[in-house]
């Protein structure tokens, strides 16, 4: 009896190592040295720490739509700027987030948007500067399931929203100034992963999501967006930007089907 039930402990010891192992082989694997390979082709990086900042929250409420900002900390006197920059979140299945392009005279600052996080991660913010070097910053969030969770609008609504565009423009007690504008575009889109699964059928539903966004004051460009599976449904994008006096905002969005977007819409003069 006495060897049996060393027996039945031993086994309960190897399952339960068999089981633990691989979940403390995710948890110690480091996926972001093949990232910048993968992403930034081994480009050198160095601290980001003095020159571009990541806020998320640390446990996120829901993984579907974690905020997310981005903001430049060079000084005024920093004859160098952000040329772009690239969100990265290391476990998600599709790991770069967004691509940011910032327009060379719209010194844009700041960047908030909301994403989906598939499990516990780094996030990582790459800002190239205007001198050709890469610098990274990184936060860690908790949050889980992000990619796979339904959708927040049924299919029908989803559909009479599509590529349906907000313009909001915010005051700011600074801008008369220096031109300093705050504004917000939002676009109606389910920016499907790829990893839901409709309710009713129980089939997964193909990707579909926004990849392209050109926000420009008139012709010049102000901001755009190499945008993946892990922006949420309904892209939001909120940003500083400097204002040209140009009368007029425009934006171009597309998806992976081939729809084109367009809108505009007319801005204050600036000091008004």
């Amino acid at each position: 009896m006495m060897g049996h039930n060393i027996r039945l402990t031993l086994v309960a010891a190897l399952l339960g190592l068999a089981f633990a192992a691989p979940v403390r082989a995710e948890e110690a694997y480091d996926p972001w040295p093949g990232l910048v390979q993968d992403i930034f082709n081994n480009r050198p990086m160095q601290d980001g720490s003095d020159v571009i900042g990541i806020d998320m929250p640390y446990r996120a409420e829901d993984a579907a739509i974690v905020p997310v900002t981005l903001h430049s900390k060079l000084s005024p006197g920093d004859s160098r700027r952000i040329r772009a920059i690239t969100l990265v979140i290391d476990r998600n299945p599709a790991p770069m987030a967004a691509k940011f392009e910032l327009g060379p005279d719209a010194n844009v600052t700041e960047i908030s948007t909301r994403v989906r996080v598939n499990n516990y991660t780094d996030v990582h913010a790459v800002a190239e500067l205007s001198d050709g070097q890469l610098y990274v910053a990184k936060t860690y969030v908790k949050a889980s399931g992000g990619c796979s969770a339904p959708a927040g609008k049924n299919a029908e609504e989803a559909t009479s929203r599509l590529g349906q565009m907000r313009y909001r423009q915010f005051a700011r007690e600074a801008a008369p100034a220096s031109h300093i504008r705050e504004a917000q575009i939002m676009i109606g889109h389910p920016n499907n992963s790829g990893l839901q699964m409709d309710q009713v059928t129980q089939l997964y539903i193909p990707a579909f999501f926004v990849n392209q966004l050109k926000l420009t004051q008139d012709d010049s460009l102000v901001l755009g967006m190499e945008g993946g599976i892990s922006i949420s449904e309904d892209p939001n994008l909120r940003f500083t930007y400097v204002s040209n006096g140009a009368k007029r905002f425009r934006a171009e969005a597309k998806d992976t089907d081939g729809h084109v977007f367009r809108n505009e819409w007319d801005v204050e003069k600036p000091g008004t």
